[in-house]
């Protein structure tokens, strides 16, 4: 396996939430893992969309899904499922942690605010 591989199942998550929006004070509905260096992105539900838009900047094809008990893998260039190996830990963000999260930035309407 290189580097190059978009499944680096040795790889750990860059954190429990969406590095982006944790940054910016945003928040997001699911989050998704990439498979290649362990970003964790929003998904496409979530108003800003950074897990595609890490795949649009980094080419990283591959992402798992990063919620409490899924699995499941998804591949953007072929926008189909599939499986994959174990990840590193840990596989999802904390059960503590709500979806939508992170605690206390979710609006009130915030389904209103979910991209269809």
């Amino acid at each position: 396996m290189t580097s190059e591989d978009p499944i680096q199942p040795h790889i750990p998550p860059s954190g429990t939430g969406c590095a982006e929006c944790l940054g910016d004070g945003g928040w997001w509905f699911h989050l998704r893992r990439c498979a290649q260096c362990g970003h964790i992105g929003c998904c496409d539900s979530s108003p800003a969309q950074h897990a595609t838009a890490h795949w649009r900047a980094t080419g990283h094809p591959i992402i798992q899904s990063f919620e409490p008990g899924e699995d499941w893998y998804w591949n953007f260039d072929t926008e189909e499922g599939l499986t994959g190996p174990e990840l590193a830990p840990a596989t999802s963000h904390p059960d503590t942690q709500p979806a939508p999260g992170p605690a206390g930035l979710v609006p009130e309407d915030w389904r209103k605010k979910l991209n269809r």
